[in-house]
């Protein structure tokens, strides 16, 4: 979960002008993990990207990362 975390941290941080403000929150359940990203809004649309294309490479990236901890990994921007 941690390696999760760290590597959405990364990611955004390389995307952002902020880096300071980059939050992520993580959620745990039986099987699942929710994890929420938090950025400046001025940054907003350097995550999200042309019709969401960013986000859905994060998403993308972080469901390969996850695929040997044998849980369903969602990824909330906000």
């Amino acid at each position: 979960m941690a390696d999760l975390k760290s590597t959405l941290n990364n990611i955004a941080v390389a995307i952002v002008d902020n880096p300071d403000e980059v939050r992520i929150v993580c959620e745990e359940t039986d099987n699942s993990i929710n994890l929420t990203l938090s950025v400046a809004p001025e940054d907003m649309g350097m995550v999200i990207g042309k019709n969401g294309r960013i986000a859905k490479a994060i998403r993308t990236v972080i469901k390969a990362a996850s695929a040997d901890c044998g849980k369903r990994v969602n990824v909330d921007i906000r």
